[in-house]
């Protein structure tokens, strides 16, 4: 998800406990816990900061954090607009999510007939919250199954 400039800001600003304008690659991997739920080593956390620290001084100013963090948002929207564009095809209701009468269309048009109740079957075991439909993240734990 891409934040806006003012939310990343406000991160940094948070991350900056000692509000000297600079935060440490441990902050960093604090921010990623938090925000992400990504638990990375600290020697990843201290590459990161060193692919954007401008000045060598091992810790990333505000500027240099917003880099990061765009940047960062950047590839994640790549690494995920695959499969957010083979969602949309069986996506078809506007509803945000794959019901079982859209998957039938979209498994028929490639081909493949199946009937709606064995379409409801393949949603049900991927169906994580039990809500009859598949979201996104179900979607990408169907495919790489």
């Amino acid at each position: 998800m891409v934040a806006s400039t003012s939310e990343l800001k406000t991160l940094f600003a948070s991350l900056d406990g000692d509000a000297d304008g600079r935060i440490s690659a441990a902050e960093l991997r604090v921010c990623m816990r938090a925000t992400l739920g990504e638990d990375i080593p600290a020697e990843e956390a201290e590459a990161l900061v060193a692919s954007v620290d401008a000045d060598g001084d091992g810790l990333l100013c505000e500027a240099e954090f917003l880099k990061l963090a765009l940047h960062c948002d950047a590839e994640d929207e790549e690494r995920t607009r695959g499969p957010r564009e083979a969602f949309a095809m069986y996506e078809m209701e506007g509803k945000g999510c794959i019901t079982p009468a859209s998957l039938r269309r979209m498994l028929g048009r490639l081909g493949n007939e199946q009937g709606v109740g064995e379409c409801r079957a393949m949603i049900c075991r991927f169906d994580l919250d039990g809500d009859g439909v598949l979201s996104f993240d179900e979607f990408k734990i169907m495919m790489s199954a």
